[in-house]
């Protein structure tokens, strides 16, 4: 299943914070230098869903702030669940 997110780096904590546009809204501690960002969000989505971090990749937007991922092994009404 394919997310989008709106990913907010050096935030407070790492956290979801709503949806803004339609995509989830991620805040993530960590700066937006080689990769560190990147590697909060799958980080947190593994630890939300569970599952490994193999299983949480970023299928476009590893640039940007507007992200979209795709998670496997997790069924699409659970994600929706818990976003």
């Amino acid at each position: 299943m394919n997310v989008d997110v709106r990913v907010i780096p050096r935030a407070r904590k790492t956290e979801l914070a709503g949806t803004r546009d339609g995509a989830v809204l991620l805040r993530v501690n960590a700066p937006p230098v080689d990769g560190a960002a990147n590697d909060a969000v799958i980080g947190f989505f593994a630890t939300l869903f569970n599952v490994p971090r193999r299983n949480i990749q970023i299928v476009a937007g590893h640039r940007s702030r507007q992200k979209r991922i795709s998670i496997d092994g997790v069924a699409p009404e659970r994600v929706r669940e818990l976003l």
